[in-house]
């Protein structure tokens, strides 16, 4: 398995599994990736079966920094991973190295995910997430609400210890 940054070319495989994760939604298209992608201040990275060019993308994830570089916060912007390959670990791979970027800042993170997304919201919790409030209509065009969590910064989780 590799994971790696994803480039210009790995915005169709986004787009499609988006659609195949998020069909009650607006998913984003391969064009709002190519955006994500190209933005300084965004960190986006893939799972792959192997490390060879042809190697088939089975998870994706995203965070932006926001605010300045010597005080920043993130906040997650998607992480999906193809419903073939969930429950293989794949979700926390990803986490992993989002939180350690973040960890790296001192940075806390931010995120907002479905309220009925109970698989997502277990991960969040194991790094920490807690539930700061709802978002009422949040993702459209369903409807559907969610939670918003948020993981402290490191310092600020030893602190707490």
């Amino acid at each position: 398995m590799e994971l790696r940054e994803l480039r210009p070319g790995d915005a169709a495989r986004c787009a499609e599994l988006e659609k195949q994760l998020f069909p009650g939604d607006n998913p984003w298209s391969e064009n709002i990736f190519m955006v994500e992608f190209a933005h300084p201040h965004t960190f986006y990275l893939g799972v792959f079966e192997d490390e060879t060019e042809e190697a088939e993308m089975l998870g994706y994830a995203g965070m932006a920094m926001l605010g300045p570089r010597s005080d920043p916060e993130f906040e997650i912007h998607t992480i999906g991973v193809d419903p073939a390959q969930q429950r293989r670990g794949l979700g926390r791979l990803m986490m992993d190295n989002l939180m350690h970027v973040a960890d790296q800042f001192d940075a806390q993170v931010f995120l907002e995910v479905r309220t009925d997304n109970a698989a997502a919201i277990a991960m969040y919790e194991a790094y920490g997430f807690t539930n700061q409030g709802i978002r009422r209509n949040y993702y459209q065009p369903s409807g559907a609400d969610a939670f918003t969590m948020t993981r402290a910064s490191r310092s600020e989780r030893v602190n707490e210890q």
